[in-house]
Parts: structure tokens; C-alpha cells; sequence
């Protein structure tokens, strides 16, 4: 008598290893998750005056002023060490500074990082900050969350609210709603942190190096994502791609040793002579007695590519 052949053991599901990289953002959906209407946010800008942000008497920002209004994509540019990050950590309450910050109409200075965040101020980092054991879908639910009152957030709901499926379409993650964050590909979880702030209702975000370590499409669907934002909330891009801000800012101000150096279009700042010495690295002996930093510990700016219509000098020294 032979032995019955054995069954074949199911095989358990598993998450993938690396999700499936979908569509990408969906800019047809942005409205449903951004509102029709722009009337609500006509009002804020960002205005900053006079900012001085010290560490055991190193000056990281010094005296910066700086104003951004709604549908002014700005982005703050300038070499490893120049402020950009600090400025950001100061706006939102995770850096002690001096000066004056508001924000349609209130003082930032002061207040704590979540009473900051309640007046409509949300950021990225440098490193995507998701809870990496949670889905998609519980990611973004928790940061809509903050909008929400205690008994709403305690009922039992049998579908995600509406701005969180909007939210998940505009990035294009709606396919990946029930992965874990924390095997999403970088790009998706950039996009992933972007729309945590979309569903919170953020009117102003402070971005720093969203398309750092993504593809040149993804880049590319990144940028048209933040103009759509843009056009209806105040949006500051921290960054280091020159060629992704040249697409995509519609002002640029460029920081040097902690203090505003250039501000203006792509092509005003590109053609700044101040700039340019910076970004050919004749600068870097001028640094006077405001820092003692080594010299090593600062990089150099990447070169700014020329803008259209803009011929690019070269600044020459005597010997």
C-alpha cells in the first residue's frame, strides 16, 4: 500500500518585503483634501523679524527677517551649516531663540511644539518621522486625529473619515493603505509625512529635504505635489537639490553663516555676485570673529546650474 501523498502546507501571508511602487501622486484628488476654495488661508503668511537662535555662545541664526505669503513656494538654500534647519526648528518650538515669529496673526516664539502645531504649523525632518509598525491608513488616521475631539477619536468607525482617503489618493498610496510605514521606500514615506500634514490641516509647512534620496520622477511628482499645495496653504522648502529648485521655487532666499545673504526668483539669486562667491567657495575665509567653527567642519554649497536666460559669471580673485 503506498502512502498518501502529503498535503502541501498553506503558506502563511506576508507583508512584502518591498511594497509595490503603484501610481504616485495624484494631483486630481489634492482637492479633496486641500478644499476647493482658498479663501480660508488668504490671510496667513509667515513672518519672521529679527531671529537669533544661540548655542553655549555659537550663533546659528543671526538677525534673520524673512516673509512668506500664500502661493510664494519658497525655498531656503546655502551650505551645511548656514541656519536653514535651525530657522525651521525655531518656528516650531524645538529650538529656544529670540526675535519675533507669527503666523496669521500669532506669536510662535515661546510656545511649545504642540501649541505651536495647534496654530497650523506642521513640518517634515531630514529623516522621514512615521510610526514605522503602524499601516498607512493608521498613520495618516492619527494625525487627522489631532482635529478631532476625544469622544470622536474613541468611536468605533467601520471606514476611514474622508480627508484620510483623499489624503491616501493625492500621494498615491491607497494601494499600500495596509502596509507597515516602516518597509515603504523612502520616497513613499516622504509622501507619507506629507500627507499626515495635509490631513491635519497644517496652513504652514516647513519641509526639510522632501525629495532627498528619491528618483528623478518621484522628484518630479514631489514638486508639482508641493506648487498644488502652495497655491493655497504657506509652503518652505528646506533644500539642497539645485536642479529640483530651479523647477519648481517661485522664491528662493539664500542663508550664509546664519544671516539672509540673497532673496529673490531662481535667476535674481543665481545672478547674485554675493551668491556666487559663496557657491564657488571663495567665502569660506571671510567668516570673521561672530563663529569660531573649523573650517573643515562645514561643506562646501553645491553650484547653482544656471538659470534659463541667465549666463553664468565666474568670480576670479587677483593673486
Amino acid at each position: 500500500m503506498t502512502d498518501p501523498t502529503p498535503a502541501t502546507p498553506a503558506t502563511p501571508a506576508t507583508t512584502p518585503a518591498t511594497p509595490p511602487a503603484g501610481d504616485g501622486i495624484n494631483l486630481a484628488s489634492a482637492s479633496a483634501v486641500l478644499g476647493a476654495s482658498d479663501d480660508r488661508f488668504r490671510h496667513d503668511y509667515l513672518e519672521v523679524r529679527g531671529l537669533h537662535v544661540e548655542f553655549d555662545g555659537f550663533v546659528a541664526v543671526d538677525s534673520v527677517d524673512l516673509t512668506v505669503v500664500q502661493g510664494d513656494l519658497r525655498f531656503l538654500i546655502g551650505p551645511n551649516g548656514a541656519g536653514k534647519t535651525t530657522i525651521v526648528d525655531a518656528i516650531t518650538g524645538l529650538a529656544k531663540a529670540s526675535g519675533s515669529v507669527r503666523f496669521g496673526g500669532t506669536e510662535l516664539l515661546g510656545r511649545k511644539v504642540h501649541r505651536v502645531a495647534r496654530a497650523g504649523v506642521g513640518r517634515t525632518f531630514q529623516t522621514a518621522s512615521v510610526f514605522e509598525e503602524l499601516t498607512v491608513l493608521q498613520n495618516l488616521d492619527i494625525a487627522a486625529g489631532a482635529a478631532r475631539g476625544p469622544r470622536e477619536l474613541l468611536r468605533r468607525r467601520g471606514s476611514a473619515p474622508e480627508n484620510v482617503e483623499a489624503a491616501m489618493e493625492t500621494i498615491g498610496l491607497t494601494h499600500l493603505r495596509d502596509v507597515q510605514a516602516g518597509i515603504l521606500a523612502h520616497g513613499q514615506k516622504q509622501w507619507l509625512e506629507i500627507g499626515m500634514l495635509l490631513v491635519q490641516d497644517a496652513r504652514l509647512l516647513l519641509l526639510d529635504e522632501p525629495v532627498a534620496g528619491m528618483s528623478h520622477a518621484e522628484r518630479e511628482q514631489t514638486g508639482l505635489l508641493l506648487q498644488r499645495i502652495g497655491d493655497q496653504r504657506t509652503v518652505v522648502v528646506v533644500e539642497h537639490d539645485m536642479e529640483f529648485l530651479r523647477a519648481f521655487a517661485s522664491s528662493v532666499t539664500v542663508l550664509h553663516m546664519g544671516s539672509v545673504l540673497s532673496e529673490g526668483t531662481y535667476a535674481e539669486v543665481q545672478a547674485d555676485p554675493r551668491v556666487q562667491e559663496v557657491y564657488l567657495g571663495t567665502a569660506g575665509a571671510a567668516r570673521g570673529a561672530r563663529r569660531s567653527r573649523p573650517a573643515s567642519g562645514t561643506a562646501a554649497a553645491p553650484a547653482l546650474p544656471a538659470a534659463p536666460g541667465v549666463p553664468t559669471t565666474t568670480t576670479t580673485t587677483e593673486a
